[in-house]
């Protein structure tokens, strides 16, 4: 085999000098499940009641939770911390100043063989005037949920898996260096954490099957289907191998309607989430997502409320979401 090191070398430098390209539907590796949904299992049924029960203490004992409503906001956070201490976890508080208020980031990590680190996380706060059901009480159950599966593993992983939960992802935080997501990030940059990848759990359990029910920017509706039935893994370009990877491992694990693109970060709606925090600082990012505003007819309005989300095809996505990040 050594006899051809010179291909090899040639290859390598092939890679090296490869240019990040768009990726869109026809790219993405297998093909996404169609067709009726398979019965629920005893297990997929359980972990729906489970995510019910979580989005609903979010959206209506906790209710709207930013910085006009800071009691709510706090109320989020404690809440958070108890739920992954209950779940085994030793959980790190990572807090800091706005004005006079204190704001916090808080994470917790299922420890690897490898100082690489695999960052799942997900916003806790919420639009003003909105109970934030599916933005962000789904990705913050979807997180709880994932932490509570992951740490029942015999073995484990490979990369040490880290779960965070983000503060101020929602305006006026959004995009600046006050969002939680960016404090954080340059945190670990400062900290020199090796973080491999980064999945952003977002607005996750809106789900239709209606033709028209789904919308894009243009010209995506070219390559993408226009019912709104599917869960979406969306990159920069730099994050192209990281989605493929993801639909691939989500398509080989899970029955369920699958979608993936990597796509230039300033097209509208491609860099709304924590992801593109960390993007900033060179970590392959991907948000997992039903799309939120082009499908979800309740974004940021005080409709958003739990009997809007599907938790039996949300408890699908998280169930095949564990085998993919088990599998990173």
């Amino acid at each position: 085999m050594m006899k051809y090191w010179w291909l090899a070398v040639l290859l390598s430098v092939g890679v090296a000098q490869a240019k990040p390209r768009v990726l869109l539907s026809g790219d993405m590796p297998g093909k996404s499940f169609r067709g009726p949904l398979p019965a629920a299992t005893a297990a997929q049924s359980k972990l729906a009641l489970g995510l019910r029960a979580d989005v609903t203490y979010l959206a209506v004992d906790i209710g709207e939770r930013n910085s006009r409503r800071y009691a709510q906001l706090q109320k989020t956070r404690d809440w958070i911390r108890n739920q992954l201490q209950l779940a085994g976890y030793r959980v790190r508080a990572q807090t800091y100043k706005i004005e006079d208020r204190e704001y916090t980031n808080l994470e917790c990590d299922l420890v690897g063989l490898t100082p690489e680190v695999v960052v799942v996380g997900a916003h806790y706060d919420s639009a003003v005037n909105c109970p934030a059901a599916n933005d962000n009480g789904t990705g913050v159950a979807s997180l709880l949920a994932l932490a509570r599966q992951l740490k029942k593993r015999a073995q484990k992983p490979r990369k040490t898996l880290r779960l965070v939960a983000f503060v101020n992802e929602e305006p006026p935080n959004f995009a600046r260096p006050t969002m939680g997501s960016q404090v954080y990030a340059r945190f670990c940059r400062k900290r020199g954490d090796k973080i491999v990848s980064m999945l952003s759990l977002e607005t996750m359990g809106y789900y239709s099957d209606q033709p028209g029910s789904q919308k894009y920017p243009l010209p995506l509706s070219l390559s993408y289907p226009s019912t709104g039935n599917f869960i979406a893994f969306v990159g920069d370009l730099e994050s192209g191998p990281l989605v493929s990877y993801c639909v691939g491992a989500f398509r080989k694990h899970a029955s369920f309607p699958s979608e993936g693109a990597a796509l230039s970060g300033a097209l509208e709606g491609v860099g709304w989430s924590d992801h593109a925090s960390f993007w900033d600082i060179g970590v392959p990012a991907v948000m997992v997502t039903d799309t939120a505003p082009f499908r979800y007819p309740h974004y940021h309005l005080a409709s958003d409320t739990p009997d809007k989300v599907d938790f039996g095809r949300l408890a699908r996505v998280v169930q095949g979401l564990e085998r993919v990040i088990w599998e990173l």
